[in-house]
């Protein structure tokens, strides 16, 4: 469910994780099939048909998840979200974050706030934004 798409998160760069990220994805649109995804995900077919193509169309948190829900076996896209934000405060935690510490240490342009608002769901979070935050997370995690 995003948090894991790759078995270790804080071993990769952003941009692997983000190609973890879109490969889980492309797996659930190859299983069911563009139309299908695009209809009950809400995101339009040419963002999901870029995920089969092995491309990494712009994407939010919510539409990822949204993507992943039309697949068997995975829950609704609010299930999904929650789940990730869970995981992601939970890391904070262990590793002992604020949001500033994650703005100032990734390379993506949101400030300390940016970072809180997109973890409680008031701002979009892309899934590059996302996989730059989940990284720290798992790498900060890993040296603990």
């Amino acid at each position: 469910m995003l948090y894991d798409a790759a078995e270790n998160p804080g071993s990769l760069t952003p941009d692997e994780l983000r190609a973890a990220y879109d490969s889980q994805l492309a797996a659930v649109v190859d299983a069911v099939g563009v139309e299908a995804v695009a209809a009950e995900s809400g995101v339009d077919c040419d963002r999901v048909a870029a995920l089969t193509d092995g491309d990494s169309p712009d994407l939010t948190l919510e539409e990822a998840a949204g993507i992943l829900a039309a697949g068997d076996g995975y829950p609704d896209r609010e299930a999904i979200v929650l789940e990730l934000r869970d995981h992601l405060l939970m890391g904070m935690t262990t590793g002992v974050l604020d949001v500033d510490t994650i703005a100032s240490d990734i390379d993506a342009d949101l400030t300390g706030q940016e970072v809180q608002q997109a973890l409680e769901g008031r701002i979009p979070f892309s899934l590059d934004d996302l996989s730059a935050v989940h990284q720290f997370i798992a790498e900060r995690n890993d040296r603990r």
